[in-house]
């Protein structure tokens, strides 16, 4: 199996959706030995700030000498870029081997993945595994191994259809990666931090909670800075600034997040004469992110990434008009971004995918 065929054998599995639940994942591992059990993990959940957390506590420890694993999703510029080792995306032709060996398993898209990247850093011999949960926490395929440091970041509405309809139901369902007796660092979540509390005395693990700063950057730094002197007394680092992460391209500002919470983090960064393309999944909060995001804008151009979950660029013009005067629906995004004036892109991991390439 070639890489291509190996890239285009497990995209193909998206058509199988997503599917809550850990015994399919957990019976390819055991398949594989359970290499997951023989890893020192750092799990990493919340609803915004898990990617830069996961990317800076990986780094910060491969440049303090340690062999460390990085697994995050989205991708953004190259599907490989989920699993890496010291910051060295998996090779082509370990990528087509691991899924040549296991493409009979009955997995999703991500729980074949998942389980690949368990298996590979176990056959490499890396001395942290940092993961960033998928989706939630507890019924993530992430959530297999039987000890760790917990890592909880920022905790909001996303996900509902599957996680619940209130913060409470999504916290309980974070809180699900902590381990018996295990570690959990915990941002300042102050609508849910009960939850998270009871489950550690639940689990006799210890709790170290972040104070409140007032700064999201500055919450989420602290959260890092204490993870890394727990894993391994670190105490100096730099927090990693990721593709499509209110990124800058030229005249550009290039943003994935696409719940409330991200709408308000993005808006400290925009004028009042924005022109945006917007892109959406229909299962996401569109009203309230785009009751935060376009008042912001004189101009929205609505387009359609490529995704089944998309929502039309003509349902999302809708919903935009609530908010802003000037609103056209392009579906193609490619289209979209040539349109005079853009200074702002948002509203989705898999819209800043289907355009960045058009600006680096």
């Amino acid at each position: 199996m070639t890489y291509n065929e190996a890239l285009n054998f497990i995209v193909s599995k998206q058509s199988l959706g997503i599917k809550p639940g850990l015994e399919r994942i957990s019976a390819l591992l055991a398949e594989m030995g359970n290499p997951q059990n023989d890893l020192k993990i750092i799990h990493i959940a919340g609803t915004n700030g898990k990617g830069t957390a996961a990317n800076t506590i990986a780094a910060s420890l491969t440049e303090n000498g340690f062999k460390t694993g990085l697994f995050t999703s989205p991708w953004v510029t190259d599907y490989r870029e989920q699993i890496q080792i010291n910051g060295a995306f998996i090779s082509e032709k370990h990528f087509a081997e691991y899924i040549n060996r296991y493409q009979n398993a009955d997995a999703t898209e991500f729980e074949l993945l998942t389980a690949v990247m368990y298996k590979y850093f176990k056959d490499s011999h890396v001395d942290y595994a940092v993961i960033e949960c998928g989706m939630g926490g507890a019924g993530d395929a992430t959530n297999v191994e039987n000890r760790n440091i917990s890592v909880i970041t920022s905790v909001s509405l996303d996900h509902t259809a599957f996680l619940g309809g209130t913060v409470e139901k999504i916290a309980y369902e974070k809180a699900g990666i902590i381990k018996e007796n295990g570690i959990c660092i915990l941002y300042p979540n102050s609508e849910c931090e009960y939850i998270f509390e009871n489950v550690c005395k639940e689990k006799n693990a210890r709790l170290i909670k972040v104070k409140e700063t007032g700064d999201w950057f500055l919450n989420n730094r602290a959260v890092i800075s204490e993870a890394l002197k727990c894993i391994a007394g670190i105490e100096a680092f730099t927090v990693c600034a990721l593709p499509a992460r209110k990124e800058r391209i030229g005249n550009i500002l290039l943003d994935g997040g696409h719940n409330l919470s991200a709408a308000r983090y993005l808006e400290s960064s925009l004028t009042d004469h924005e022109t945006a393309v917007i892109g959406m999944m229909a299962d996401k909060d569109i009203d309230g992110y785009l009751s935060v995001i376009a008042p912001r804008c004189k101009k929205i151009i609505t387009t359609v990434p490529n995704n089944p979950r998309a929502v039309s660029a003509k349902e999302l013009k809708k919903i935009a008009e609530k908010y802003c005067a000037d609103v056209t629906a392009i579906d193609n995004p490619a289209e979209a971004v040539k349109q005079q004036g853009v200074t702002l892109i948002c509203g989705s991991f898999f819209l800043a995918r289907d355009v960045r390439k058009y600006f680096i």
